[in-house]
């Protein structure tokens, strides 16, 4: 395994592996690694050739600097972890490889950024887009992995991917949870273990709001109703939004029919701000 530094080298080398018909798989991540990200990377593994993590904290994703600061970062630990699963090369750029002097240039993905993670954190996803197109550009992948805990996310990578014409098919892999059902996150050792086994009311919501579809509940609004119910009951939950969007548009929905719709949901518990989510249909 070797980690790489520098945008030029990475470029080069996939350049090479492209001339020798390797299938590369990519799995972008900023670090503190968990279980979540070595699905993607097992994952990886098996359907590709050769296997590129990046390990990159992306400032302009932030809203806040002291948000930004506090993120654990730990290169040593995250690429010891890598090695157990077959991973050839790490990315580690930093900040000035991705962002040169005088940087101006960003990429905003219309309609799906506005609301959701969007209107909670306003220019987030003009971070993301912008960071995911450095490094699309730099690794030229054919399939990049993604989690469906991040499903805001997923949607606007696949928007960029199509509307950008990258050659890279996105895969979206199954949330991975804890044994209490949150969901695994970097974000979770920010937790107490009072807050953490709290949080785990997220899970619960959802899944509540799942079986009344399976019973038969129709009304996007009572199934929010019945998500921020139940977290509520938590007295440590603090209530971003719970919402009932088309899991490919985003766009609001008054009754679940047969397309699929996202649950979408974020809470603080503590100083920790968490999102989970859960698609459901009527074919339940």
């Amino acid at each position: 395994m070797e980690i790489i530094n520098r945008r030029a080298r990475m470029a080069s080398l996939t350049r090479k592996l492209r001339r020798e018909n390797k299938t590369v798989g990519f799995v972008p991540t900023m670090g503190a690694l968990h279980e979540g990200h070595f699905s993607l990377v097992r994952e990886a593994r098996q359907m590709c050739d050769v296997v590129i993590v990046s390990l990159f904290v992306n400032p302009t994703q932030f809203n806040q600097s002291d948000d930004f600061k506090k993120y654990p970062r730990d290169l040593t630990a995250d690429a010891a972890l890598l090695t157990e699963y077959q991973v050839d090369y790490i990315f580690a750029p930093d900040t000035t490889e991705i962002y040169g002097e005088n940087f101006s240039t960003y990429v905003y993905v219309e309609n799906l950024t506005e609301s959701l993670e969007g209107a909670s954190r306003p220019g987030h996803f003009r971070g993301v887009a912008t960071v995911v197109t450095i490094l699309f550009n730099t690794i030229r992948p054919d399939f990049a992995f993604f989690g469906q805990k991040d499903a805001q996310q997923v949607a606007v990578i696949k928007r960029l991917t199509q509307d950008l014409g990258f050659d890279t098919e996105i895969v979206v892999a199954s949330t991975v949870r804890e044994e209490s059902g949150l969901a695994m996150s970097s974000r979770n050792s920010l937790l107490s273990e009072e807050e953490r086994r709290a949080a785990a009311i997220i899970y619960k919501a959802l899944r509540e709001a799942k079986l009344a579809v399976k019973e038969g509940e129709r009304s996007a609004g009572r199934l929010a109703e019945i998500v921020r119910s139940k977290i509520m009951s938590e007295p440590l939950a603090q209530i971003d939004y719970v919402s009932v969007v088309n899991s490919e548009t985003l766009a609001p929905v008054g009754k679940i029919e047969e397309n699929a719709v996202l649950i979408a949901v974020a809470a603080r518990f503590g100083n920790t701000r968490l999102i989970d989510n859960m698609v459901i249909n009527k074919r339940l």
